[in-house]
């Protein structure tokens, strides 16, 4: 039975809004940073849609916290929400939110458990990536010593950071760069287990079902 309470009918009507905003939030961020010899009023856009989406999420938040009535409990029931509004680069995340109400058909998820989490954490990963990328090139270009001079080297190093591999030849030097990839350290550490982790679990699922079915017929 669907959850008719304000609480659920506030969240699904400002699912595909906010979602929006997210991406309103990165196309500006990217456009502010990749194209930062942009003019004067062009750069005041961007910034003021950046501003402009932190201010709804700020709203929204706020709204669900006050209809949920659990205190301080909410913002740890929510996490999810409370860091996306402390740290911006996290916003984008709502964007898997949308698609996971878009997969949503009569109260049931069209794809498997496995397949889900497997999809969800590979958007993710897009995301956080890209998110990630643009923080660390707007802050290292012109950094003394700074050797992430184009946003192509600041993809490549958000790559090996993501994959944990870590090759050493680029790596940021500012607080800001260095915060950026402690953060992507931990949700590429999280999210390559949550992959594998459902992966090995479906194998498991598969090989379980084909044995079956293989004692069945020799029973026969």
């Amino acid at each position: 039975m669907e959850d008719d309470s304000p609480h659920e009918l506030w969240r699904r009507r400002t699912e595909i809004p906010l979602a929006l905003c997210s991406m309103l939030f990165l196309g500006s961020y990217a456009a502010r940073v990749l194209a930062y010899d942009m003019p004067s009023f062009w750069r005041d856009v961007c910034v003021a849609l950046t501003l402009g989406t932190w201010v709804l999420f700020a709203i929204d938040y706020a709204v669900r916290w006050r209809m949920s009535g659990k205190g301080v409990s909410f913002i740890r029931t929510h996490w999810l929400e409370t860091m996306v509004l402390i740290l911006p680069l996290l916003r984008p995340l709502r964007v898997v939110r949308l698609y996971e109400a878009v997969q949503m058909r009569h109260g049931e998820p069209r794809l498997s458990l496995y397949a889900r989490v497997m999809v969800y954490a590979g958007m993710s990963v897009m995301l956080l990536g890209f998110a990630g990328a643009l923080a660390v090139y707007h802050h290292e270009r012109q950094a003394p010593g700074a050797d992430i001079l184009t946003f192509g080297d600041a993809v490549w190093w958000t790559c090996t950071t993501l994959s944990t591999v870590g090759y050493g030849d680029k790596a940021p030097v500012t607080p800001v760069g260095r915060l950026v990839a402690v953060g992507l350290m931990a949700c590429g550490l999280g999210l390559l287990g949550a992959v594998t982790g459902s992966f090995s679990s479906w194998l498991i699922q598969v090989f379980t079902l084909e044995d079956n079915k293989r004692r069945a017929r020799s029973r026969r």
